[in-house]
């Protein structure tokens, strides 16, 4: 039987995965040896793989994650306070699905930001969709938005996403606008969606930086309220790589 006018056909049906397994048996003589149903139910393994990879590479590319990392590359054995029990129950994305918060504070070098993009690499993995966003950078194009006509289309992005990735929280002080527009993402998100939020600046000064008390509580509120805490500690692990490499 000539499989070219097959092959063509599945191809036409956009079944790219299954029609690359079927070459692969055709030239695998001990494929031969399977029956009816093992062989198709190889080829339709492979196609459900390749179109999971195809969505999984959509996903990584929608979040433009800072840095590639994953929750099975991190480095327990570092002394900052990590608790490996809490990442690893974080790593299920239940608290994603039950749209609560995450905060990863400490100073700067500790691994902030790779334990954050770990965790929303996992994310996208498990089906999830990640948007990440240093935080003072986002808050310029959220200005320019507002001249531009783009602010409310950038908004719903932001609120579309089932993990919003604000890092490096606190780097200055917020302008009056910049704290409402924070509090308009943290408003239409609460109980919605998860965010997770880094910061070199403990919980306890945020309001330093928040200079309306009103606009402060309203975000604090709902930020803290019903998030997870990670307070990492210690030496930069940039300058402790340093010392070992020298």
């Amino acid at each position: 039987m000539l499989m070219h006018p097959t092959l063509d056909k599945i191809e036409r049906l956009r079944l790219f995965g299954m029609a690359k397994a079927l070459r692969e048996q055709l030239q695998n003589q001990q494929a031969h040896a399977l029956n009816f149903e093992e062989r198709l139910g190889l080829l339709i393994d492979r196609e459900m793989s390749e179109r999971e990879n195809k969505r999984l590479a959509t996903r990584l590319k929608t979040a433009k994650l800072r840095i590639s990392a994953a929750v099975e590359d991190i480095d327990f054995r570092q002394p900052r306070g990590l608790d490996k029990s809490l990442v690893l129950s974080l790593s299920s994305n239940q608290w994603i699905t039950e749209h609560h918060n995450l905060l990863i504070i400490g100073p700067t070098g500790v691994g902030k930001s790779y334990l954050a993009c770990a965790l929303s690499h996992k994310a996208c993995r498990d089906g999830h969709h990640v948007v990440y966003q240093r935080l003072p950078r986002l808050l310029e194009d959220l200005a320019l938005s507002h001249h531009d006509g783009r602010y409310r289309k950038l908004m719903k992005s932001l609120l579309r996403a089932d993990l919003l990735v604000l890092d490096d929280f606190g780097l200055a002080p917020l302008t009056a606008e910049q704290q409402r527009d924070l509090l308009e993402i943290i408003e239409d998100r609460y109980d919605r969606r998860s965010t997770l939020v880094t910061s070199q600046l403990p919980v306890k000064h945020w309001n330093d930086i928040l200079a309306d008390p009103t606009l402060a509580d309203a975000i604090m509120d709902r930020l803290v309220h019903n998030g997870y805490k990670i307070e990492l500690k210690g030496e930069s692990m940039r300058k402790s790589k340093s010392k070992i490499n020298r």
